[in-house]
């Protein structure tokens, strides 16, 4: 678990990294395609059937559709704020998914605790938006980079309780990682070739080894290792350590792209990080 959180917090970091030389929105729907043919040949190899009639087909669009623009969100806000940042705020994920069910599952009502945990959270939220920001220029733009990473973190939220709503509840969950991949590959993509970015793309290595490490080893490989793991652990147990993700997010952002990290900043993730894992606490 704590190599897996290793590798959720490198992602965006290897996505701002190879930027110079590939943008954001393309390395997206790269990523996507390539994570999704992979899934296809497992699929293929398991003999593990695919049906479109059993009730998935809607619901799998939307949750695709949600997910391409919670990674667009994250592609752009790449562009105007840090990764340390933006990993921060994505984050912040399970507050808003909490809250959801709250209002829709009558079983996951919160309890006192629970909303202490919330309102910590929006306080740690409101104090890192609180630094790094001046009237014009690239500061003044982390603004904007900041608010995508809340965003994105609203529709994964929304992603997640789709999945637990719908007939993807009781779907393969390579099933459902493909809804999302294939839609998300087909939506970003030809943003990327508007935008530019397919024909001012330089293949470097630099490249090559950040859309495997995206696709292969993240987008791919540690998705199938956290299902390996949910089958054998129990979830409560393994969930804590995904707190972990967002502060090795903040350690790759300061050692490989050399990015500076507020104290203020400092206070209000790990207040962010409290609220959560209090949320989270049976």
């Amino acid at each position: 678990m704590v190599l897996l959180c290793a590798c959720w917090g490198l992602q965006q970091v290897a996505i701002k990294f190879a930027a110079p030389e590939m943008g954001t929105i393309l390395q997206t729907g790269l990523r996507s395609t390539i994570s999704a043919l992979l899934v296809i040949v497992l699929m293929l190899v398991q003999q593990k059937p695919f049906s479109l009639r059993d009730g998935t087909l809607w619901p799998g669009i939307g949750a695709g559709v949600l997910f391409a623009a919670e990674f667009l969100c994250v592609s752009v806000g790449l562009n105007l704020t840090s990764a340390s940042r933006l990993v921060v705020f994505l984050y912040t994920a399970p507050i808003f998914t909490v809250l959801g069910l709250h209002w829709l599952v009558p079983s996951e009502r919160l309890g006192l605790s629970q909303w202490l945990g919330i309102l910590l959270a929006f306080v740690g939220i409101a104090i890192a938006f609180s630094t790094g920001y001046d009237a014009t220029g690239a500061r003044g733009s982390m603004m904007w980079g900041d608010l995508l990473g809340v965003a994105a973190a609203i529709l994964w939220s929304a992603t997640t309780l789709l999945i637990r709503s719908s007939t993807l509840s009781d779907a393969a969950p390579a099933k459902t990682l493909l809804y999302q991949l294939v839609v998300s590959a087909i939506l970003i993509l030809p943003l990327a070739l508007l935008n530019g970015e397919v024909a001012a793309a330089k293949w470097s290595a630099t490249v090559w080894q950040s859309l495997f490490f995206q696709s292969v080893v993240v987008s791919f490989a540690s998705y199938l290792a956290w299902f390996w793991i949910l089958r054998r652990y129990l979830a409560s147990r393994i969930a804590v350590f995904s707190f972990l993700t967002p502060l090795f997010g903040v350690a790759f952002g300061v050692l490989l792209l050399h990015e500076v990290v507020a104290v203020r900043f400092a206070v209000g993730a790990l207040m962010v990080l409290v609220g959560i894992v209090q949320v989270n606490r049976r």
